[in-house]
């Protein structure tokens, strides 16, 4: 009897074994959701390449599993946002969330993501609530807010002495918030914002409205476009003439992975970003070898964005030995971490947001060549958020 019964103990104990064994191997399914066609599918497609180098780094692991990937075009579309980021979390089962670029895709993410504890891992979009009011433990960003390159911009317009400006964006929450950055800073420093202008997204009509900013004559225009937008705009810009009289400032992304093919267009134009091309430290150098020996191509802003997504979501793993079911423990670790990222070391704020270097940046042929730091380690207000 009692033979029969240690043998049963030791059955049982190996099977637990097993079991344990299995879990710790099982696979990290990571939602991926960017956009892949339309105006962003640049952008989407170098974050998922950041991403992607990263845990290829690691050996195809992070935190001791190996990542399976789940993958979504968002299109950049808002109304479908919602039902692809479900279906990800409720049918494909997945552990983690990556995306996205459109910040009114990213905010129906953040509410799906709050409201199942599902893990966020915001690669791009800046929207200011994503850190702010909707602002959760199981949120991340590391990217930007829409806030950031904006104030930074403001900053140094006011500090060339520039008096007037007129602002354009697609109306839409991405480019209210870098514009309200933009004015935050510059009415802050002396200047005024005769206009706001706005165009529908993704409309890429500007003639009526370069009219316009010719007759206002301000000392500057400040432009928040992205993608194929940014192409277009830059071009009409130079075309009209206005670029010989009316400097085009912007945050980055208005030439950020756009250069190629806004050509002569684009050349001089001073923007501001967390990310520049000749920053020619070891890690950024190492960085963008290796990108370019995996991809063929040069990186951008997006794919260092991705690329620390991966990174930061390494360090929680490794913290809590891949178990995200400790999630006030995987969010302290990175919450503590620096993260040797390739635009520089950075720390995340407690509304998990980058707090940052911002680079003043100059077109120089195919490179937007660092220029300065604008302000150093900028920090989000992160306004609302109640973490």
């Amino acid at each position: 009897m009692n033979r029969r019964n240690t043998l049963a103990a030791l059955l049982a104990s190996a099977l637990l074994a097993a079991g344990g064994g299995a879990h710790a191997q099982a696979k990290l399914k990571v939602g991926v959701m960017l956009p892949f066609t339309g105006t962003y599918a640049a952008l989407g497609t170098a974050i998922d390449n950041g991403f992607k180098l990263y845990v290829q780094e690691q050996g195809g692991k992070l935190g001791g599993r190996e990542i399976e990937y789940v993958v979504v075009d968002d299109e950049s579309d808002p109304a479908k946002a919602t039902d692809n980021v479900n279906k990800l979390i409720n049918r494909d089962k997945v552990d983690v969330v990556v995306g996205t670029v459109h910040s009114g895709v990213a905010m129906a993410m953040a509410k799906v993501a709050r409201d199942s504890n599902t893990l966020l891992m915001v690669p791009n979009a800046g929207a200011d609530a994503v850190t702010g009011p909707m602002c959760a433990q199981n949120i991340f960003r590391s990217s930007f807010s829409n806030w950031q390159p904006g104030f930074a911009m403001g900053k140094v317009a006011a500090e060339r002495k520039h008096k007037t400006a007129v602002t354009i964006t697609w109306k839409y929450a991405a480019g209210a918030e870098s514009v309200g950055g933009f004015k935050e800073a510059f009415e802050k420093g002396g200047g005024k914002v005769l206009n706001d202008l706005t165009v529908p997204f993704p409309n890429v009509e500007f003639q009526a409205l370069l009219t316009e900013i010719a007759a206002l004559k301000p000392d500057i225009v400040y432009a928040f476009f992205a993608g194929g937008g940014a192409v277009k705009f830059v071009k009409d810009y130079a075309a009209a003439g206005l670029n010989k009289s009316i400097p085009l400032y912007g945050p980055g992304f208005l030439t950020d992975g756009t250069l190629e093919a806004q050509g002569d267009a684009a050349q001089g134009m001073l923007t501001t970003l967390h990310y520049a091309d000749s920053l020619n430290t070891p890690r950024d150098d190492a960085f963008r070898l290796a990108y370019v020996k995996a991809y063929k191509m040069q990186p951008d802003v997006y794919a260092v964005q991705g690329y620390d997504a991966a990174q930061m979501l390494a360090i929680g793993l490794k913290a809590v030995k891949g178990d995200l079911g400790k999630r006030a423990e995987f969010a302290a670790a990175i919450e503590k971490a620096t993260i040797d990222s390739p635009r520089g070391p950075f720390k995340i704020s407690k509304a998990h947001n980058p707090v940052q270097d911002i680079y003043l940046r100059k077109v120089d042929g195919k490179q937007n060549k660092a220029v300065g730091v604008a302000i150093k380690a900028l920090a989000d207000p992160a306004r609302g958020c109640r973490m």
